[in-house]
């Protein structure tokens, strides 16, 4: 099976990688009967196999457990069983799923490389923020933007609209392979402060927060 990659930023924190390259039958043959039928609902193959290796990726983060992911009114994923707070991203080639303790609200996101971030930069990106260049480029940085927006969004946990662009701000820094960055919603009365964590991939960039 595809486990790309497994670690644990914190010890009561695990962050899962899928390569997806098995078939939609070898994903199946690898869960539980009813998981497994429930992909049906999806009509687009590549739906279908995001929806499957997330839960093989799951299965694995549990060795071997299968609970059954719902969704909370906000569109956040949850564990039917409670057991852990979950998740989950996926880009062209990989998924990702994040779990931490029961309680804590978390957020993953992983993004794969590209130009076409330049052209939708206007719509996250604000005009405090500053797109630094790496290896004399400004693409990884707009992408973690984006992408720490992403996981910030999930980590917040509300129904109401959120602007990338007016509600969340990444606070200046330089890129490196991996790291931390910090960040601020605007949107919530209490305008909560994150740390957002990162790592860069020649496929993807991957970040993800966390706060109780």
């Amino acid at each position: 099976m595809a486990l790309y990659q497994l670690f644990s930023p914190q010890p009561d924190i695990q962050i899962g990688i899928w390569r997806m390259e098995e078939d939609e039958t070898q994903l199946m043959a690898a869960l539980p009967e009813q998981i497994a039928g429930q992909v049906k609902r999806f009509t687009a193959p590549h739906r279908r196999i995001e929806w499957l290796s997330v839960r093989v990726l799951l299965q694995h983060l549990l060795s071997g457990q299968s609970p059954d992911i719902q969704y909370a009114p906000s569109g956040a994923p949850i564990l039917a069983d409670g057991s852990f707070a979950v998740s989950i991203s996926h880009t062209k080639g990989y998924a990702c799923v994040m779990l931490a303790p029961a309680g804590l609200r978390i957020g993953i996101d992983i993004e794969q490389w590209g130009e076409r971030v330049r052209k939708v930069a206007s719509r996250f990106m604000r005009d405090d923020e500053l797109a630094s260049p790496y290896q004399e480029s400004s693409i990884a940085s707009l992408l973690l933007h984006w992408s720490a927006k992403e996981a910030i969004y999930k980590c917040m946990e509300i129904q109401e609209e959120v602007d990338f662009k007016e509600h969340l701000r990444i606070f200046p820094f330089e890129v490196k392979e991996e790291g931390t960055f910090q960040a601020q919603e605007y949107r919530s009365p209490r305008q909560h402060p994150y740390t957002v964590s990162y790592r860069l991939h020649p496929d993807f960039v991957l970040t993800w927060t966390l706060h109780s």
